[in-house]
């Protein structure tokens, strides 16, 4: 798995890190400089990429976070069964089942075309196209 480390306060709102080996979006960042010979705080508010849950921190500003590599790829919905679809990746034609997210169930039918990202292994279908 390809990671880029980055410190804790060059991460921006809506930038992607690892949390507890999870991968979180930025959603608010605040930066506190202490005193004289003190640290720079960072309290960090992230969301979970596929669980989406909240997630609260406060860190040193120097502290290292890994950056996840996410790939946001096209494919092609083959069947749907239950509350997952087998989709096959219109680059490599590679097939699998993926689980279909509670907010696009009704969206997604046989034959059309969804975007999917790729996160270190982790797949979700995040839209139709």
């Amino acid at each position: 798995m390809a990671f880029k480390i980055v410190d804790a306060s060059e991460l921006r709102v809506g930038s992607n890190m690892l949390i507890d080996g999870e991968s979180c979006t930025v959603k608010k960042m605040d930066i506190s400089k202490t005193g004289k010979h003190g640290h720079a705080k960072c309290r960090i508010e992230a969301v979970g990429i596929i669980s989406g849950k909240k997630k609260v921190l406060v860190v040193p500003g120097h502290d290292k976070f890994e950056v996840p590599l996410i790939e946001k790829k096209k494919a092609q919905v083959l069947s749907i069964i239950d509350e997952k679809a087998s989709i096959m990746d219109a680059e490599s034609f590679e097939n699998f089942e993926i689980a279909i997210p509670e907010e696009l169930k009704g969206q997604v039918q046989e034959g059309m075309n969804v975007e999917y990202w790729d996160i270190e292994g982790d797949k979700i279908i995040k839209r139709t196209l």
